[in-house]
């Protein structure tokens, strides 16, 4: 029973730190402004909005709150990656 609550928490934590490095990532592609800056923050405008419906969809159709962090960490590390790439 704590094991999955500790392994709950470890992972929140982990997606709080990964999220922090992709807000870091994207504060500086934004600082640089023009065309990719712009289509970033419709990018991540989008994103969020999208995360948010399939989460209250994975919840309410019995998902448990280790899928959605899940699901948010995959998708925050696929962002670090990109936005890593230049």
């Amino acid at each position: 029973m704590y094991d999955s609550w500790l392994r709950l928490g470890f992972d929140t934590v982990r997606l709080g730190l990964e999220a922090q490095t992709v807000v870091a990532l994207r504060l500086a592609k934004l600082s640089c402004g023009g065309a990719a800056a712009q289509a970033e923050a419709q990018r991540m405008v989008t994103e969020k909005l999208e995360a948010a419906a399939e989460a209250a969809m994975t919840l309410a159709t019995g998902g448990t709150a280790e899928r959605v962090v899940r699901d948010y960490r995959r998708k925050v590390q696929a962002n670090a990656r990109r936005l890593s790439r230049g």
